[in-house]
């Protein structure tokens, strides 16, 4: 819906039109395709397309290093100086965060931009937006330089298809080179509580030095008063300083010596608290009084000399010890955000929210931004709670059990734009086990996937909801990949919905799968059980089961059973087999698919026999997708079938 605008300098006001119904959604879906699955969060999500706007409408699109593709929904509303967007707010409401994009400065660094915020007739307020975080470029681990030549001229590239350091004449290639993670969120508190059916406005002003402001979606949030632990260390009393002035670590650290040896809890009061470095946790409990209310901010600081690890720089987190030096244990984080300064992915830096090894412990209710990873936890380590975190603009992963974390929780997080899987599970050198992730949500992986999980034993991701994932990656991956041990004992991945995903592998130029399965390591023979998953609005495969060209006859994968799985809507196939192996599969129902349903190439030999993957059906599999002269290893192989794009998802 279109308003017309008047006015002159600053903000234009809309005349007329009215203000378009609210229309909340849960990963840009309709509520109703995921109910059961996915974080229960304290905010409800709207999407800038569904609002009143005089801007213009972006997407929807999927290719990557485009707006559409990073979007929410793969939609958005561009805004230029002078115009707005109206949400009609859905509930009560005294907090919202806007998730946006604005361009970066011409040589990289980003810029800084205002963005009016206001309710019915009230005076606007000015949020800051900033590119400072966003816009990376150029092949991993990436640049902030838009201007930069290939980091990396003897990789193949999609965009020459060449190796552009052995190609003669040299390839000319186009800077910015893979521009992508555009987009930022901010936050901002009301300053009081707006009521359902209030009408929120975000105006571009007329001299905005922004020639565009993208946003994609408003989160509108009723929140709670500050919490106060009355009976604890506080900081304020060991020199802390609220208002962010003054560096505060050393104060942090006297209040949790002092809370350990009179057995209380560390409180951090309302307030920003300057942090420049790691603040090191064990057998403590530090509470905030809500991570709208309680910020620990830091910059991130370069190192004279790297640290033992690897790490040039430092900066704002709370780390367990080292699991080489026993870990941590008896931990407990709540209440407060944790907002990083983190511009580049260097991948040997600490420069995580959370870290180290933390045994029987629990990190709950922080928000997490800016920083390098979310929570980043090296074990070998046991009996960690991960619960009602939002962990967003991330420059990789959101969390990562890297190296023998067992017996562990992830449920009801949310997280959004990481740069990397956003929950994963790396069983390197150790294995992880008996690890569940559940009931969380992932929205916009830039690259990656929404849930990984690299080996281990006896791990269960269920109830989840992930959707558009951009690149290189897609909703969920089972990987025999990254030096990760073997899967052993049994996998169960139950329950969960993906939408919008499937995505484009930049390196194999064809599409992947929304769950698929990667044995690139050694070959994939756990239990493997996937159960209950729905599969939604699929860009390519819904399910893919894959071995690399090298060793297409080393590895294979075997044991995987689907059962009771929905698939509504595939650009290409249901299922794309590229391995030899087999699987099975009981009441898998399939509509809306583009092309053949198995696309099975198995290991590429194209025996007589048939292709080396077999599919085994065990009844109930509706929609004519598994027909039975295709069994039980017909070939029926397309590389790269065309594209169908499916219509919307629906009730089933």
């Amino acid at each position: 819906m279109a308003a017309t605008v008047t006015g002159g300098a600053g903000v234009a006001r809309a005349e007329a039109a009215p203000p378009a119904p609210p229309v909340v959604t849960r990963a840009a879906l309709d509520p109703s395709l995921v109910a059961g699955r996915g974080a229960d969060v304290g905010f409800l999500e709207q999407e800038a397309e569904h609002a009143t706007t005089n801007g213009t409408l972006i997407g929807p699109g999927r290719t990557a290093y485009t707006l559409a593709s990073e979007a929410s929904g793969r939609r958005a509303v561009s805004l230029a100086p002078g115009q707005f967007v109206e949400f009609t707010l859905p509930a009560a409401t005294n907090a919202i965060t806007v998730r946006y994009s604005i361009p970066d400065a011409p040589t990289g660094g980003g810029i800084t931009a205002p963005l009016a915020v206001s309710v019915g007739r009230r005076p606007a307020r000015t949020m800051t937006l900033t590119s400072q975080y966003a816009w990376l470029y150029n092949q991993y681990p990436f640049s902030n330089d838009p201007t930069a030549g290939l980091l990396h001229p003897d990789w193949w590239i999609t965009e020459c298809s060449c190796v552009p350091a052995a190609t003669t004449p040299t390839p000319t290639i186009t800077r910015p080179f893979r521009p992508h993670h555009f987009y930022d969120e901010q936050r901002m508190l009301l300053g009081r509580t707006y009521p359902a059916g209030s009408v929120l406005r975000l105006a571009v002003p007329a001299g905005s030095v922004a020639p565009w402001t993208v946003i994609d979606l408003l989160d509108s949030e009723l929140v709670a008063p500050p919490r106060v632990v009355p009976v604890a260390a506080n900081v304020l009393a060991f020199g802390a300083d609220p208002t962010g002035r003054r560096d505060s670590a050393g104060a942090f650290d006297r209040a949790i010596a002092f809370a350990r040896r009179t057995k209380l809890k560390v409180y951090l009061p309302p307030g920003t608290y300057q942090v420049n470095r790691h603040i090191v946790v064990d057998d403590v409990t530090i509470e905030g009084a809500g991570n709208w209310y309680t910020i620990v901010k830091g910059r991130e600081v370069a190192l004279d000399t790297p640290a033992p690890d690897g790490s040039v720089h430092t900066g704002v987190g709370f780390y367990g010890r080292p699991a080489s030096a026993g870990g941590s244990r008896n931990v407990h984080l709540s209440g407060f955000a944790i907002e990083g300064d983190v511009r580049e992915r260097i991948d040997t830096d600490q420069v995580n929210g959370v870290g180290g090894a933390l045994s029987h412990s629990s990190v709950d209710g922080l928000y997490l931004h800016h920083t390098k990873v979310g929570l980043w936890f090296d074990g070998p380590m046991t009996d960690l709670r991960v619960t009602n975190n939002v962990i967003v603009d991330q420059i990789a992963d959101g969390l990562n059990f890297h190296t023998g974390v067992t017996d562990s929780v992830v449920r009801n997080n949310f997280v959004r734009n990481s740069g990397d899987d956003g929950l994963a599970m790396w069983s390197e050198k150790t294995g992880n086990a008996g690890n569940i992730i559940d009931r969380n949500t992932v929205q916009s992986p830039v690259l990656a996937n929404g849930i990984a999980v690299y080996g281990g034993t006896d791990n269960t991701v269920s109830r989840n909801l992930v959707a558009d994932p951009v690149r290189e990656g897609s909703a969920i991956q089972v990987g025999s990949r990254f030096g990760a041990e073997p899967f052993t004992g049994h996998l169960w991945i139950t329950e969960n919905t993906t939408a919008r995903a499937g995505t484009y592998e930049l390196n194999w130029n064809i599409g992947l799968g929304a769950i698929w399965f990667y044995a690139l390591d050694r070959s994939i023979d756990a239990d493997i059980q996937v159960v209950g998953d729905h599969y939604l609005d699929n860009t390519y495969n819904a399910i893919m089961l894959v071995s690399d060209w090298p060793v297409k006859d080393r590895y294979s994968i075997t044991n995987v059973h689907f059962r009771d799985v929905r698939v509504d809507g595939a650009g290409t196939s249901v299922v794309s087999a590229r391995t030899a192996g087999s699987a099975s599969f009981a009441n898998v129902d399939a509509r809306n698919v583009g092309a053949v349903g198995v696309n099975n190439c198995g290991s590429f030999h194209f025996t007589p026999a048939g292709s080396e993957f077999s599919l085994t059906d065990l009844g109930g599999n509706d929609g004519g997708w598994l027909a039975p002269w295709l069994l039980p290893n017909t070939i029926t192989c397309d590389d790269r079938p065309p594209v169908v794009a499916p219509p919307p998802p629906s009730t089933w």
